[in-house]
């Protein structure tokens, strides 16, 4: 009776589609010398303040857009163009938890990027489906916030896994938590050995010059390609 069971091997990665459109996104944005950086965190980790210290610190430089992911609304991405006078475009994403590359490539389409430097999507917080999504990004950035615990590098290995960059932001909090840094420091780069990792304060603007640089060193480094 077994016998007549028949049998399907499926190899191929559920993923494989996406992972076409995402780097067909990469090498068209490289070629145009668009660094495209993909920002992701928890909600409340104060994604939208830092995105908007790191554009004043850049903006005189760089031209800058920025796409921002919800559920619903228009808040953040307003707020960012209302702090930083750069095009901003909300994406809603119908309710998903993340956005794939061919939602981005979409959005990019509508958006256009012609005279841009720099493209920075704002992913929707979540910790869990945007790392599973490869959104045709040059580089990964994500915040990890004092208040959400050292301990969150060990909950969700695969975001901290697959970031390029992680800023440690409101550490001016650091003495009303029981938040160990250089635990949440060694936790992180034990995922992911090549991590950069910048302890910064979005409030203060502590450490914001230093993650400004590394993004200007990477645009640069790209249009130089």
């Amino acid at each position: 009776m077994a016998d007549s069971v028949k049998v399907i091997e499926v190899h191929e990665d559920i993923f494989h589609e996406n992972e076409q459109v995402a780097d067909r996104i990469r090498k068209e944005l490289a070629k145009r010398g668009v660094l495209f950086l993909n920002v992701m965190s928890s909600p409340g980790s104060g994604k939208t303040t830092t995105l908007t210290a790191l554009i004043r610190e850049l903006m005189q430089e760089f031209s800058i857009a920025e796409m921002d992911v919800d559920i619903e609304s228009t808040l953040d991405a307003q707020r960012v163009a209302d702090a930083t006078g750069v095009r901003s475009l909300q994406i809603h994403n119908g309710g998903l938890c993340h956005i794939d590359a061919d939602m981005t490539a979409r959005a990019i389409e509508e958006f256009g990027i012609k005279d841009t430097d720099i493209l920075i999507l704002e992913n929707i917080g979540n910790l869990v489906c945007p790392a599973e999504f490869d959104t045709g990004a040059h580089k990964n950035l994500m915040l990890l916030s004092v208040p959400e615990g050292d301990d969150k590098p060990l909950k969700y290995p695969l975001m901290f896994s697959i970031c390029d960059v992680v800023l440690i932001n409101k550490i001016d909090t650091m003495e009303y938590f029981d938040f160990d840094l250089e635990l949440a420091k060694k936790r992180i780069l034990e995922l992911n050995p090549d991590a950069v990792i910048f302890p910064i304060s979005a409030k203060t603007g502590e450490g914001i010059a230093e993650a400004a640089d590394w993004i200007r060193q990477e645009t640069r480094r790209l249009k130089a390609r």
